[in-house]
């Protein structure tokens, strides 16, 4: 019996050497960088040089799995997968995220953060540190990252690889030994990339024996097995055929097949902590899988939950509206499908007389809100019509109560408010002292406020400007990136609200209100706007048989106005000269025709119309 115990207590010392060798020899790891200074090109040779993929499979972008992501050349979505890597005679398991670089996209970033204990911070050797660099940088730190500095694109003939090396020592504090020269094109750094992250990332930190911790990071629709999560366990284990629960749901089920993330999913019969995997367990409703819930065991939960994302708040507002009335119901089924894979889209029902029934959505900026639309026509075949995007407003009444408003018809009336707060954003802007200029100039013209201007280095200075969000969201960047010919960077956060002289904008035809091209507006920029507004539809709207006003009005208050004149017969071709008063009586009796059928017509407003507003200049 006593050598039975010994050699029981012998074997359990020996399992747990095992678990823990295991575990000591696990990676999490993410790859943040600015947009286009080559994450997803860099991920592409980690992948190669540690054979996670065959060569036949070996392509640009293999992490990026969506046709769009392919044509665009940019990261959507944060991609997951395993690399299995021999070093110093030792097996490492290391697991990636590949994270988007765009600012719109800046919430995928922060979840692949919380996924992980380590990351590789690119920077593109001929571009030096852009504003996302920082941004991405801060938010690492904040999660008590190791952070490894990586120069890309050495290879470049452009490359300045000795000034970029400052600059990631002036901003991190590193030693200059510790920041790699790699190329993601030429493969060049590859191996001392691999090196660093076993040597320098700590592995994740977990019991476990303890109880059943899982994180969920992500999830996906799977049209034959239902909804897949991604998590990462951060104490505990799960074996296939346990049963589990989802902590902010209440929700229970079987996990009917975990895995591994390659790069196709890989069954296991059992995960362990630190492991990063997959959940397949037949849930068919999206409102049940919760990006930061917790997964844990029915029969040995754990105590508490893990503190998961912070709620997203929406930058922009705009109506989405099925072309066909009797697909609201199919679109409000892709809005969910899409919303387990894109955590950061909200949406609520809405109606409009002009359009009919759809949903108010929220996005974190204008290319967000393009890409919802296409995946929208893409993977759920769903054609649809998105209004003018504007975004929340504080309005404060009389009596001191408060309401957000997201849609300008949903401003109560005029004499019943107070004042209107709108957000503003600090925005930093990062370019050549040669564009100071112009970007000034484009910035004060959207109502900006200079906070502070700093030399990063040599020709480089970083220009912060307090800005209302409403005047950047539809073709700020746009405007930037031109006029500085592509060099500038911009990111941005949410700072305060604040007091503005802000009116409701309504677009009538033929007197009747279109609410759907409703905006708030600036009181300084209603006229301009207006006008612009009446001049842009008077191109788009097609001419009818029924003479079309156009005007741009602030409550009573007309402000501007175009008319689409008539397609009209010449009634009087077949009067060969004689009385003028015959040719009077025919082009009254058409005048009265043409009145008549005003009051029934009804006026089409092509889809181009809503974006319209989009390019005015």
């Amino acid at each position: 019996m006593f050598r039975y115990f010994i050699l029981h207590s012998s074997f359990c010392i020996f399992v747990a050497i095992i678990r823990l060798i295991s575990m000591k020899n696990i990676r999490n790891f993410c790859i943040i960088a600015h947009i286009d200074h080559g994450k997803s090109t860099l991920a592409d040779r980690l992948l190669e040089y540690t054979k996670t993929i065959a060569e036949k499979d070996l392509q640009d972008q293999v992490l990026d799995n969506m046709d769009l992501e392919r044509e665009r050349g940019i990261t959507i979505k944060s991609h997951a997968i395993q690399m299995e890597y021999l070093y110093q005679g030792e097996k490492y398991i290391l697991n990636l995220i590949d994270t988007p670089g765009h600012v719109d996209f800046s919430y995928e970033v922060s979840r692949s953060i919380a996924a992980c204990e380590g990351a590789l911070l690119i920077v593109d050797a001929s571009q030096g540190i852009q504003a996302q660099t920082i941004s991405n940088l801060y938010m690492a730190i904040e999660h008590d990252l190791e952070i490894i500095p990586v120069i890309n694109k050495i290879d470049l003939e452009s490359a300045r690889p000795d000034e970029v090396e400052d600059q990631i020592v002036e901003l991190l504090g590193c030693k200059r030994e510790e920041i790699i020269r790699a190329s993601g094109k030429t493969g060049q750094g590859v191996e001392e990339i691999l090196a660093a992250i076993i040597e320098r990332i700590e592995p994740p930190k977990g019991d476990v024996d303890a109880p059943l911790q899982c994180l969920i990071f992500d999830s996906v629709f799977n049209s034959f097995r239902g909804i897949i999560a991604y998590f990462k366990i951060c104490n505990g284990r799960i074996r296939t055929g346990d049963k589990v629960k989802f902590v902010a749901t209440g929700k229970e089920y079987e996990a009917d097949e975990i895995g591994v993330l390659k790069l196709d999913m890989v069954p296991r019969n059992e995960l362990l902590a630190g492991d990063v995997g997959y959940i397949i367990s037949g849930i068919k409703t999206s409102r049940e899988v919760k990006v930061g819930d917790t997964i844990t065991h029915i029969d040995r939960p754990c105590a508490a939950a893990i503190d998961g994302f912070e709620e997203v708040k929406p930058m922009v507002f705009a109506g989405v509206y099925p072309i066909e009335t009797e697909d609201f119901e199919n679109l409000r089924s892709s809005l969910e499908k899409l919303q387990l894979n894109d955590a950061s889209l909200t949406f609520q029902p809405e109606s409009s007389a002009a359009l009919g029934f759809g949903f108010r959505c929220g996005f974190l900026g204008l290319l967000h809100m393009e890409i919802v639309q296409e995946r929208l026509d893409r993977e759920f075949n769903m054609d649809v019509i998105t209004t003018v995007p504007n975004v929340s407003y504080k309005v404060y009444d009389k009596k001191g109560g408060m309401i957000e408003v997201h849609n300008p018809s949903g401003l109560p009336d005029p004499t019943l408010i107070d004042h209107i707060e709108e957000p503003y954003i600090r925005a930093s802007v990062i370019t050549a002292t040669d564009y100071i200029g112009p970007i000034m100039t484009l910035c004060l013209g959207k109502r900006g406020e200079l906070v502070k201007q700093e030399y990063i280095s040599g020709n480089r200075v970083e220009i912060i400007y307090d800005m209302p969000l409403g005047e950047i969201v539809i073709d700020f960047y746009d405007k930037l990136k031109s006029i500085s010919k592509g060099y500038a960077s911009f990111d941005y956060h949410i700072h305060d609200f604040r007091e503005s002289k802000l009116v409701k904008l309504d677009i009538l035809l033929n007197g009747e209100s279109v609410d759907a091209l409703s905006t708030l507006t600036h009181v300084d920029n209603a006229v301009t706007f207006g006008r612009r507004m009446c001049e842009k539809l008077k191109e788009l709207i097609p001419r009818q048989q029924f003479e079309i006003a156009i005007q741009a009005a602030i409550g009573a208050k007309i402000i501007a106005r175009e008319t689409i004149k008539p397609v009209r017969k010449d009634v009087t071709a077949k009067c060969y000269g004689g009385d003028i008063s015959r040719k009077r009586k025919l082009l009254e009796k058409q005048k009265k025709g043409k009145k008549r059928m005003k009051q029934i017509g009804s006026v089409e407003v092509p889809q181009k119309a809503f974006l319209a507003v989009l390019k005015l200049d």
